[in-house]
């Protein structure tokens, strides 16, 4: 799909998506578009157009036991708050476990909706994002100018 930050590529696995990441260039073809990559493209137009603030998908993505934790911890962070990598390895239960806590928040394959862009780097330094720190810098910009109703 496209996006106010370049292409977006969403991909589905047994009924779950498994991937949303952006594309720089035109290396991927899109596949065979299904009802719920259809869905997940709507809600992330929705959510671009400030429409939407929590996302309603299944979701599966590979990852050992601990990027799993870490992931479902992402997805508790509250739209348009952000919280640091050292809170998140307390949220974890063990603040030494910060660097594999930012790790497992690097291999997130599921961007914007498992909002690993959410997480930030102590003194409210934007560190570390796949899709780019102007693309981080965007959606919590996004985030936090709220809704327009």
């Amino acid at each position: 799909m496209d996006s106010p930050l370049g292409r977006i590529v969403i991909g589905e696995t047994e009924g779950h998506i498994s991937k949303v990441s952006f594309v720089d260039k035109e290396e991927e073809t899109p596949g065979e578009s299904t009802p719920l990559l259809r869905e997940c493209a709507a809600q992330l137009g929705a959510y671009f157009r400030k429409d939407l603030r929590a996302f309603d998908l299944p979701l599966r993505q590979e990852g050992s036991p601990f990027q799993q934790l870490v992931w479902q911890n992402l997805l508790t962070i509250p739209f348009g708050e952000t919280i640091t990598y050292l809170a998140l390895a307390k949220r974890l239960g063990n603040v030494k476990s910060i660097r594999a806590a930012g790790t497992a928040n690097g291999r997130n394959n599921i961007a914007i909706i498992v909002p690993c862009h959410r997480v930030i780097g102590s003194g409210g330094a934007l560190t570390g994002y796949a899709g780019g720190i102007w693309r981080k810098q965007f959606l919590l910009d996004l985030e936090k100018g709220g809704l327009l109703f």
